[in-house]
Formats: structure tokens, sequence, C-alpha cells
């Protein structure tokens, strides 16, 4: 069974929103486009880099694939991810696009559910979800995550989409590595493991 990875870049206060570029999602007039390059470091993108090395495929929103397949195609091919990008599987959910141009890319055909689970009985490696806040949220509401790799930045900016929204499915979280890194980064790989308990002190 392969495994369903969500990796996601996070302030602080849990916000997901255009982290990479000041015009990379400007919905509901979200204005800290760009917040992760100041606040990151070379650890952070160590981290990163080995998030992919188990993995040979990414699932994709729309927004995100728009964004990426605009990007990587003919991004810098001395940096180590230009080829790891390119060379990688992609499978797309979206309602609106017909087709997808970028190197191997895949749109997921009827119900995105459906064609999760039938992805994740096939053969192959993990398969990160990266960005792609809609479709992250759908995967968790119907149980379809098995990991979370979250880089947690030092700052806050109050508004913008999270990964964890109102409504979020009541979970509880098995720490499998948590480090921070020289700029205050925290690092960390959780498991879903059932619902929260709950006690008092």
């Amino acid at each position: 069974m392969r495994q369903i990875i969500v990796c996601t870049f996070l302030t602080l206060d849990g916000v997901m929103q255009a982290p990479g570029g000041p015009d990379e999602d400007t919905q509901s007039g979200f204005e800290h486009g760009g917040w992760q390059k100041p606040v990151t470091d070379d650890e952070v993108g160590a981290a990163i880099f080995g998030w992919y090395e188990p993995s040979d495929a990414m699932l994709l929103g729309r927004k995100t694939y728009d964004i990426f397949a605009s990007y990587w195609p003919d991004a810098d091919p001395d940096n180590p991810f230009t080829q790891r990008m390119n060379s990688m599987d992609k499978y797309v959910a979206s309602r609106t696009l017909t087709s997808v141009q970028w190197q191997n890319s895949h749109l997921l055909e009827g119900d995105t559910v459906d064609a999760v689970r039938r992805l994740k009985a096939s053969d192959g490696g993990n398969i990160n979800v990266v960005g792609s806040g809609d479709l992250a949220q759908t995967l968790m509401r119907h149980d379809l995550v098995d990991e979370y790799r979250l880089t947690i930045h030092p700052v806050i900016i109050g508004t913008g989409k999270r990964l964890f929204a109102d409504g979020a499915i009541p979970t509880s979280l098995e720490p499998v590595s948590v480090t921070a890194t020289k700029g205050g980064t925290v690092v960390g790989v959780y498991r879903p493991k059932g619902k929260p308990t709950y006690d008092s002190y």
C-alpha cells in the first residue's frame, strides 16, 4: 500500500498560503505571499530534500499544479530540486482541467477520493501532497493521510489559508521525528493514530 504524505510549510499560526512568492496566491486578498524565504535556513532545505528521497510521486490540486508547472520545467538545472520535480510522476486532482502538459503528469479521473484510494492501492513508492490545501483537507476528512511532514516557521501573519482549518477532524498524532533548525524552524514528522483522548488534571 502506497503512503500519502502531506508535506507543508506553515507559519507559527498555521497559515500555509503562498509561502513561495508575493503573487503565488492572492485569493481572499492575501497580502503575505512569500513569507517563507526570510525565515528559512539551509537545514530546512536539506530536510525538505530528504522528504522526496523515499517518494516517487506527487499528488497536487489544480492551483498548486498550475504554479509548479509554470516554474519547474524551465527552472535552474543546477538546482537539485529541478530534476527531481520534473522526473517524478504528478497526479493532479481537478474539476476544471481537461489535460496536463508538465512532464510525467496525470489527471485523476472521476471522484477524487475514489481515485486516491486506487492510487494508494497501486504499485509504487510514497506520494507527497505538496501545498494543495483544499485537496489535503479532503484527504484528511476521508482518512487518507498516512503522514504529515511539516516545517513550522517562526513567523505569525494572522490571516490566510490554514492546513488545519475550521472543521478539521480531531486526530491524535504520533511524533516520528521533531527537530529545530538553527533559524528556529520546527521540522516535524507525525503519523495519525486515531481519535484523541481526553483527561483532566
